[in-house]
This record gives structure tokens, C-alpha cells and sequence, in this order.
């Protein structure tokens, strides 16, 4: 597959701020923001903390038992690889819209340069919310498998753990992690790139031990070839044939936060090249180391209906320790994937709370001045990150009332992510994929078009299969409620829409930064100095950004 990637050179011209050269400064500013972060990442160490938010021992691990409910082997190796090419049809279609607008804004921004003028702000408001929504919980997922999969650790030794573990205890595993993650995040940003590149390293490190160990001892047995890839039992679930599809739904939460961290384009030089390669490689690279760690568990798999007995429903340790012939060869496993979880969580929670920052910035949330402030010590929005923390705090009190109805905050992290992604690339496809074959890392019509189809597709699925329960017929514990909570949610981003952001700030940011966006590509080659602030300088007189959008500046503009 060609992939085009456009070169332009920036103007000599330009003046720079610290640190930064004039193009990168132009390609924020041009888009309508104000540079603000530290622009301290690379290609790498996106694609890096793109593979920590998938983690794949975890993100496969974590939910593995609806695997085991689906059928086991078959769900596990061939639903992974079918997942595998449709979530990098996602992918692609996101980096093309991240290489035409890098901003940390994402597909709320791109949904309003895209859609027509009169349904913009309704379309951007709602991809916003969703996507908002999306961040919060998918993260909130990751804390509190976080402190599921270390109370099912402990359950490898003291059996009677699990029963005796009440609701509140796992709830307060779950602050301290969501507290722990907070402190990290808030005054360790200039060490996070280097974090994202060790849990990458790391990562690797516990799939080769996990295929080693595994493949070695095999305690309870090793399987043929044609079951460790092909075994499928579909009478757990109660779907019938159907059950395959309930058992991929480990390997498309694995890749569902794919495009979480196009949030980081703002703390990363020359964006519009680098983050879309780095969302493009994700998902292969990921996918493939995924697949010596999933061919090891599928070839040493025990009994199913054995698995079934595994504490808390976490399904992992207690195959380790079942394969391993020892709570201590399953607890030392567990230990890396432990770890790999507590970079997952960390490397999450930056992206979740970029996100919140750019949504308050553009004053589409309530006390948007507060959690839209940087401080400048940290280079970090610490109160945009308070805000996510204790937002996940407080829904992991439902967890007191009920589980089942907590459990489907997994499922709405996806669906929500899914739709935000699925709004801005369908209303490309409207407009003939006119803006995004003018990107400057663009798969280009041919390639393009068969892409975008495929993501909108395998998303429109993936929303349906995550709003069905796993098992049938249901009950009040076996429910699924996510599509109720989904909705719930957008029920009180509509009411916020009407009571303030239809006719507030948020329509007139998003307008400036739409007026200024357009005029993108002649402004970046034909403006002498840099944008600084909220005005530009052309060739001695100066505009707000406001006027640039009027016909008198333009005829200034062309001479």
C-alpha cells in the first residue's frame, strides 16, 4: 500500500519561540489555538505511547474471559487477526484527519471544519461530548481492571480472597491507583516520553517471558495445532454461532484507544507528519507482538469450563497459574503484566486529560477557565487532570450499588471512542474525502475510499457487539447496560448544548479557528512572521483574527 506524504518547506522568514521552529508554531496558530505545551515527543515515542495505552498483555488479558465464554482458541487467534486489519482501517482514517488538522482537539475539531456550515456546531458538540465521554471511561476501565487484576494476583495464594473482598476494598484499590496515576502525570510530564518508551521495551520483555515460560512448562498439557488455533466451543454463551463474535471482544478493546493519542499533537514537532505515522503503525505493530503472546495461552490453554472458577472473572492469572503448576510461576507472570497495566493506566490518563483540557479551552464544558489552565511549572493542565481523576472517582462509587452496571463503562468507552471516530471520517466521506487527500500524510482516493468504508463499518459493528450482553438469556447481573448509560450521558450533553453551548463561546471559538483553518494553506506560505498570541503582522498592518476572514484583509493578504 503507497501512502502519500506531502513536503512543504517552511519560509525562512519565520520567527520562532524557544525551542521551537516557525512552522510549528505557524500550524497551531493557523488552526485557530494558542501553543501552550511542551513539545517534548517525538514519532517514536507516540507510537510508543500508543502501544502503552494498548498494552496488549493487558488489554487482551484483562477482559479475556468473555474470550473464554465466546468459544476460546477460535475467537482468541482468528478474531484477533480479523481485528487486527479492521481496527488499521481506523487507524488510517484518523491519521489522514490528524495530518489535515494536528491539533489536541481531535475529531470534535475535525467534525466542525469538516461538516456544512449549518449542522457544524451541533455535529462538533456532539463528536466532542462523545469523544470527552469515550476518554473518561475507557480510562476509568483501565484503573479499575487495574485493581481487579491485582485482587485476582492475590487470589493465587489465598484462594478465599476473592469472596471475602467487599466492593469498598476494591473501590479504594481503585482511588490509590487513580491517585497514584494523578501524581505521576501532574509533575512528571518531562519524564513521560521516557516512560512510554521503557513500558514499550517492557512490554516486549513480558511477551517473550510470557511465551517462553508458557511454552515450557505447559503444566496442564499442550494442545494440536488445530485446536491451539481452531478450537471453538459455542454452548457457554447461549448465542448459538453467534458466540464468536462475543469472544473478539477482548481483541477490539485492545485497539478501541487507538486514537486517543492524536491528543498529543500539540506537545509533538512537525505533527501533521509524525503523529499520523505513528497512529498508522499502532495497530501492526502491536498486532503482531500480540500474537506471541495470544498462540502461547491458546496452546496451553486448560479446560474451559475450568476457567470459568477464575476469582473476580479475571481469566489470565489464573491460567498462568494453572499452566505455570504453581501460584508462584503464576504470580511472577502476572507481576509483568501488573506492571505493563500501571504504564498503561499512566500513559491513558495523559491522553484523557489532554483531551478534557482541549474540550475546556474551547469552552464547551462548565468552569472551562479552570480546567483549561497550563501551569506553567509543569507544563501540564493539572486541573483539566484533577477534573478526569475525580470523575472516575465518583463513578466507581456505582460499583457500590452495582457491579454489572459499572462493568458498562467498559463497554461505553468503546462505543463512545468508536463514535467520535466514526463522525468526522463519514462526513469526509460526504464531502468526497476533498480535505483529507489534501493532507500532507493521505492514503489518497484510491486507497482511501475502501479504508474509510471498512472503519465505518467495523465501528457501526463494533457499537451493536459491545451493547449485547455475553451471555443469554440474561438476568440483572448479566445485563448489559452500556448502550443505557451511553445514552444517559448524551442525554445531559444535549441539555448543556441547549442551556449554554448553542449560543455561547463555543460556537465563536470553533468559528475563529474554523475562519483561520481555512485560510491555513496561504497563510503558512505566505505569512513573513510567525502567529504570536491572537494576532497576526502582514506585510506592516495588523489584523485580529477575526478580520482575517473578511474580504479587505484578503486583498491585503494577496498582495
Amino acid at each position: 500500500m503507497s501512502i502519500t506524504e506531502k513536503k512543504e518547506s517552511p519560509p525562512d522568514s519565520y520567527e520562532s519561540g524557544p525551542g521551537e521552529t516557525s512552522e510549528e508554531i505557524d500550524v497551531i496558530n493557523v488552526l485557530g489555538y494558542k501553543p501552550e505545551l511542551r513539545r517534548n515527543r517525538s514519532m517514536f515515542t507516540l507510537l510508543f505511547q500508543s502501544l502503552a495505552i494498548a498494552a496488549i498483555p493487558y488489554g487482551f488479558g484483562g477482559p479475556l474471559i468473555t474470550s473464554i465464554i465466546g468459544g476460546g482458541q477460535l475467537p482468541m487467534f482468528i478474531g484477533w487477526i480479523l481485528v487486527l486489519i479492521l481496527s488499521e482501517c481506523v487507524a488510517l482514517s484518523l491519521a489522514e484527519l490528524a495530518s489535515r488538522y494536528p491539533t489536541s482537539a481531535g475529531p470534535y475539531y475535525w467534525s466542525f471544519q469538516l461538516a456544512p456550515h449549518k449542522f457544524r456546531t451541533i455535529l462538533s458538540f456532539i463528536t466532542g461530548w462523545t469523544w470527552l465521554i469515550g476518554n473518561w471511561t475507557i480510562t476509568l476501565s483501565v484503573n479499575f481492571g487495574f485493581a481487579s487484576l491485582v485482587a485476582a494476583s492475590v487470589a493465587l495464594f489465598h484462594p478465599g480472597f476473592a469472596t471475602e473482598l467487599t466492593s469498598w476494598q476494591l473501590l479504594l484499590m481503585f482511588y490509590a491507583f487513580c491517585i497514584i496515576a494523578f501524581v505521576i502525570c501532574a509533575y512528571g510530564n518531562r519524564f513521560l516520553p521516557m516512560v512510554d518508551t521503557f513500558c514499550a521495551g517492557f512490554t516486549a520483555v513480558t511477551i517473550f517471558v510470557t511465551l517462553v515460560c508458557l511454552s515450557v512448562k505447559a503444566d496442564v498439557g499442550r494442545h494440536s495445532v488445530a485446536d491451539t488455533l481452531a478450537y471453538y466451543d459455542s454452548s457457554f454463551s447461549g448465542w448459538g454461532t453467534f458466540s464468536f463474535f462475543i469472544g473478539i471482544l477482548p481483541c477490539a478493546y485492545t485497539f478501541s484507544a487507538v486514537g486517543m493519542v492524536s491528543v498529543m499533537a500539540e506537545e509533538c514537532r512537525d505533527p501533521a507528519v509524525k503523529l499520523p505515522k505513528a497512529l498508522a503503525l499502532c495497530v501492526p505493530v502491536g498486532g503482531i507482538a500480540g500474537l506471541f503472546f495470544i498462540i502461547p495461552i491458546c496452546a496451553t490453554l486448560p479446560p474451559l469450563e475450568e476457567i470459568f472458577e477464575a476469582p473476580v472473572a479475571q481469566a489470565l492469572p489464573y491460567i498462568f497459574g494453572r499452566v505455570m503448576g504453581s501460584p508462584g510461576g503464576g504470580l511472577a507472570l502476572t507481576l509483568l503484566v501488573l506492571v505493563v497495566t500501571f504504564f498503561c493506566s499512566i500513559s491513558i490518563t495523559v491522553a484523557a486529560s489532554r483531551c478534557t483540557w482541549a474540550f475546556a479551552r474551547d469552552k464547551a464544558i462548565p468552569l472551562s477557565r479552570v480546567f483549561s489552565k497550563v501551569d506553567k511549572t509543569f507544563d501540564t493542565p493539572i486541573w483539566a487532570l484533577a477534573l478526569l481523576t475525580i470523575v472516575q472517582m465518583l463513578l466507581g462509587l456505582i460499583n457500590l450499588g452495582s457491579s454489572s452496571a459499572f462493568l458498562a463503562f467498559v463497554s461505553v468507552g468503546v462505543i463512545a471512542l468508536a463514535v467520535s471516530y466514526a463522525i468526522p471520517v463519514v462526513i469526509s466521506m460526504y464531502h468526497i474525502r476533498r480535505e483529507v487527500n489534501n493532507a500532507r500524510w493521505t492514503m489518497g482516493p484510491v486507497i482511501g475510499w475502501p479504508v474509510n468504508i471498512l472503519a465505518v463499518l467495523f465501528i457501526a459493528f463494533e457499537c451493536v457487539l459491545f451493547s449485547m450482553p455475553a451471555i443469554i438469556p440474561v438476568d440483572e447481573v448479566t445485563m448489559n447496560y452500556a448502550i443505557v448509560v451511553f445514552f444517559g450521558f448524551m442525554f445531559l450533553s444535549a441539555v448543556w448544548y441547549l442551556v449554554y453551548a448553542h449560543k455561547g463561546e463555543f460556537f465563536r471559538s470553533l468559528e475563529l479557528s474554523s475562519s483561520l483553518a481555512r485560510l491555513s494553506p496561504f497563510l503558512v506560505v505566505c505569512l513573513p512572521r510567525s502567529c504570536l498570541g491572537c494576532t497576526v503582522t502582514v506585510s506592516g498592518p495588523t489584523f485580529t483574527p477575526e478580520c482575517l476572514v473578511e474580504e479587505k484583509s484578503r486583498k491585503h493578504l494577496d498582495k
